[in-house]
């Protein structure tokens, strides 16, 4: 029989293709984030220089090398989970204090707040890959948002929020492009078997 030793089971072609959708997807994420920043920054040329990005607001410890697969996948998900939530809160907070936002900025806003929910999604997938059951995730704790905010606290506030999903999503590149896609390769004895039947 073959050996089909490998960190995901199931399909090995399935696995692969999961796996690498969900690293395309992380890949987009990253530089869609980084983009956002950036336009933010342009937009609100103090921030930079008001805010470290030293604080988190994400509640989940970063996955360490220590950790095996699924623990690895359940940092990202239950991170992007919190990161999901944030997005949504940051976006409401400003269309209500600043107006509905139009153009490019808009855009990309919710560019980047639909590719968290794919990703969260495509990690759920990886995770079915693996035969594992659904990961139960604590709860979002909604003291990071905090109430009567000043247009200005509100403005640091979404900046924390694009931080922190710019972080995740290089995190979340990281750690899915380390992740094995496929150990198994055909074994000689199927490449014997086909030779023996021309």
């Amino acid at each position: 029989m073959a050996d089909r030793r490998s960190d995901l089971t199931g399909q090995p072609e399935n696995r692969r293709t999961t796996l690498t959708k969900a690293v395309a997807i992380a890949e987009l994420l990253h530089r869609e984030s980084s983009n956002l920043l950036e336009l933010y920054k342009k937009r609100e040329t103090f921030i930079a220089n008001v805010i470290s990005g030293d604080s988190r607001l994400v509640s989940v410890p970063p996955p360490s090398s220590q950790l095996d697969t699924r623990d690895k996948l359940w940092c990202l998900q239950t991170a992007f989970l919190q990161c999901e939530r944030l997005m949504e809160r940051a976006i409401a907070k400003e269309d209500e204090a600043l107006g509905i936002e139009t153009g490019e900025y808009k855009i990309l806003r919710k560019m980047v707040s639909d590719r968290i929910s794919y990703l969260v999604g495509t990690i759920g997938d990886v995770i079915k890959a693996m035969d594992g059951p659904a990961l139960v995730t604590p709860s979002f704790n909604d003291s990071l948002e905090p109430d009567n905010l000043t247009v200005f606290e509100m403005k640091l506030w979404v900046f924390r929020v694009f931080l922190e999903v710019d972080h995740w999503a290089k995190t979340a590149e990281a750690v899915l492009q380390a992740l094995p896609k496929e150990r198994v390769k055909p074994t000689p004895r199927l490449r014997s078997t086909r030779r023996s039947r021309r």
